[in-house]
């Protein structure tokens, strides 16, 4: 593996860069966490990713007519590599951009790529996806909501739920069950849908962290033209693991405080009189999420070095998600720990706010994009060379499998 830029890299690099610095500021300790609940927030980061667009930086992997500049896999990288070390607004086009988008790059028609995909890019529309639902979570392939073909529409009918994002979302990606006579796998046909139709209801959940970015999605006799199925009837599945995987790249990495701001705050934070940091079992601590840390820097520069030979990356986005979610959650229940009863209290200083955000947001980060159970299955199976669990279901009609609502 070879971890340097080429020359060609390197000068796409401070390419990246030099845009960055004279658009964007350096993140500081004091960046504020997104709030998409905050219309103002919400603007914002519109505005950026308009920015962006504008200047040829928003889809650089994607083809010139639909907003991109053809750019290869690695750079693709090599910009969000230097555009994480900004203070610019994350996390509202990840799903229409990550995942969204490259289903509708390789199911839709050209006419609806060319209205769906440089809207997206630029920000003006956002999407979400409709997958989760109450008795389909890591098993994607048990959901029950159903379609009914009437001539050259479909009706929709059931409940989608821990939607990112629907509330704010113009347009969704949507799997849903046709047919419940054959395999669970098999029954399933995809579409995309404008949320704004009839019969569609969200309701915003309301999280332990106090923001509601998740949703409920009711499906009441919503027609779907047949033009807006992505795929072959039947081929649900096949277009969901296309989603599936680009999911558990966006997914990717966890976001919030790291070991960097533990070993700051373990610093100046007081224990009886002397510097927390002196605590032995604090250094050990640090010291085992900074080699995590280094372990994921190195599975990523794995990613890249692989990318740039025009290979295809192994189960690192697995690995990566499974590690980062566990150490973001650790590094939480650190710093509030670190204040004693006093570490519950809420506040307004942002170090002790990223330390709360941290603990409370990451149980979620463990489930988006494959449970920690379903990743270390796949490790299993494609990393370790293991068998497959035992499936009961296998090879038995959907509506055959016993289930509470049987």
């Amino acid at each position: 593996m070879d971890f340097n830029d080429t020359t060609e890299q390197a000068n796409f690099r401070k390419q990246c860069r030099s845009w960055l610095e004279e658009n964007a500021k350096y993140k500081s300790g004091n960046s504020k966490p997104n709030d998409f609940a905050n219309k103002d927030a919400l603007k914002e980061a519109k505005s950026w990713q308009k920015k962006k667009y504008d200047a040829g930086w928003a889809m650089l992997h994607w083809p010139k007519e639909y907003g991109g500049i053809g750019a290869s896999a690695i750079e693709r990288i090599i910009w969000g590599n230097e555009e994480s070390k900004f203070d610019v607004p994350k996390g509202i086009f990840e799903i229409g951009l990550g995942m969204c988008g490259p289903v509708m790059m390789e199911y839709a028609t050209d006419e609806q790529k060319e209205r769906y995909l440089p809207p997206m890019a630029e920000g003006k529309e956002i999407w979400c996806q409709l997958f989760s639902e109450p008795s389909a979570g890591s098993d994607v392939a048990g959901l029950r909501s159903k379609a009914v073909q009437d001539g050259d529409k479909w009706i929709i009918n059931g409940q989608k739920v821990w939607t990112s994002g629907a509330h704010f979302s113009d347009f969704g990606i949507l799997v849903v069950r046709h047919d419940p006579s054959v395999e669970k796998h098999k029954g399933m046909t995809f579409f995309f849908v404008d949320m704004k139709s009839p019969g569609i209801e969200i309701k915003p959940i309301k999280q332990i962290t106090g923001s509601s970015s998740f949703n409920e999605v009711y499906f009441n006799d919503v027609e779907i033209p047949d033009s807006q199925r992505l795929g072959a009837i039947g081929d649900g599945w096949k277009v969901a693991i296309t989603t599936l995987m680009n999911e558990r790249l966006a997914v990717g990495d966890a976001n919030g405080a790291d070991v960097e701001d533990a070993f700051k705050w373990a610093k100046k934070q007081d224990d009886n009189g002397e510097p927390l940091l002196n605590n032995r079992a604090v250094r050990e601590s640090i010291a085992d999420w900074y080699c995590e840390a280094s372990g994921l820097k190195n599975t990523k520069l794995r990613t890249m070095s692989a990318l740039s030979k025009g290979q295809t990356p192994g189960p690192e986005a697995s690995i990566t998600k499974i590690v980062s979610a566990g150490k973001l959650q650790d590094i939480g229940n650190f710093g509030i720990d670190s204040l004693d009863m006093a570490g519950m209290l809420k506040t307004e200083d942002l170090d002790i706010k990223s330390f709360h955000n941290a603990w409370l947001g990451a149980p979620g980060l463990r489930i988006a994009g494959g449970t920690d159970e379903i990743l270390k299955n796949v490790i299993a199976e494609r990393v370790l060379g293991l068998p497959q669990d035992p499936r009961a279901d296998k090879g038995v009609a959907f509506k055959d499998i016993p289930s509470s609502k049987n």
